[in-house]
């Protein structure tokens, strides 16, 4: 049985996946633990996923959706692997689109009757005016696409145009991509890790995200707060939150097409409904931070090693099923 892990160490790369080298190395260290013999590969170029093709690993772990090679290009993991006929963890290319664009998850979920922020995209110089705006202040401005709090700031909550042209102009010009305008929302903050189990049973841990205050007095969950680890992540006790938070969390993954596991955020207003915010499909996995595993130990009381197995579990169940296929005397056990 062997199990590789692929990484990049391309800084390039807007979404990170499970992280630094650090959260990859957890994540080997952890599978060891379980029992499997696994590598940890940093591919930085097409050959480099060539010779692993060659290797022909039962399983590929992959850490980040894509690597950015030599020529510009993106070379998007699910698709290689797919292609070269080696098993992989995590979803397709066709649900990974969902996480790197967050219009289209919204506009997708909309259809599928789940509540999201009413929302647009705009460019510098677009509207001109605050009655030419789709939608009345106070509005909520991030990147399009960016990861872990990436252009979020106290200046993303905006109320009036000339701090609205302000923020569009300043994240424009970092991501040099349309923006994306919220309404915004006031009410708490929740995550929830989503594991595919056995027999399409779907395990969820949902906590809430308290971000620390800001300057203008709000909870804002940005750039500086996830690089300090500064916000607080806490069990919800009321039954009925919980509840209403985790049914939007599995509608949201089984309408994304999501495969073996998940994070969907979800705000909640002062009226208790549930609002789709975005879905992360590699999130981080740096032990004792990274909000998936820490979600899973406060909700689920389910340890680091323990999640990684769960997170593997139908990737090491398509081995077995594949093996078993081949040769069906000797099936393969599982460490989770």
């Amino acid at each position: 049985m062997k199990i590789e892990i692929i990484t990049t160490s391309n800084e390039s790369l807007k979404e990170t996946g499970f992280g630094t080298l650090k959260a990859c190395n957890n994540v080997l260290d952890s599978i060891r633990r379980l029992g499997y013999s696994v590598t940890l590969n940093v591919c930085v170029t097409a050959g480099d996923l060539d010779e692993v093709a060659k290797r022909k690993p039962d399983l590929v772990v992959l850490a980040v959706k894509y690597i950015s090679v030599e020529n510009g290009n993106d070379i998007w993991l699910s698709d290689y692997f797919a292609k070269n006929g080696i098993n992989f963890s995590g979803s397709s290319r066709e649900a990974l689109k969902f996480d790197s664009d967050k219009v289209l998850a919204k506009s997708h979920l909309r259809k599928m009757g789940i509540k999201t922020a009413d929302y647009f995209t705009a460019i510098p110089g677009q509207y001109k005016c605050e009655s030419e705006l789709p939608i009345r202040f106070p509005l909520f401005l991030k990147p399009l696409d960016a990861a872990n709090g990436n252009g979020i700031d106290d200046l993303s909550f905006v109320t009036s145009f000339e701090d609205y042209e302000s923020k569009i102009l300043s994240l424009y010009d970092s991501f040099n991509l349309p923006v994306l305008v919220e309404e915004y929302l006031d009410g708490r903050e929740f995550t929830a890790a989503v594991i595919n189990m056995p027999g399409s049973n779907l395990l969820v841990s949902a906590v809430e995200v308290v971000p620390p205050r800001s300057t203008n007095g709000l909870r804002i969950l940005g750039e500086q707060a996830k690089r300090d680890d500064s916000e607080e992540l806490k069990k919800e006790e009321d039954i009925e939150i919980r509840d209403s938070v985790c049914k939007l969390a599995v509608d949201a993954f089984v309408h994304l097409g999501v495969r073996d596991y998940g994070r969907i955020d979800i705000k909640v207003n002062a009226s208790g409904q549930c609002y789709f915010m975005e879905a992360n499909l590699v999130p981080g996995m740096t032990a004792g931070s990274s909000y998936f595993p820490k979600a899973c130990e406060i909700e689920s009381e389910i340890s680091y090693d323990k999640t990684i197995g769960l997170i593997l579990g139908e990737g090491l169940r398509r081995v077995s099923i594949n093996l078993a296929d081949n040769n069906p005397a000797d099936p393969l056990p599982l460490a989770v």
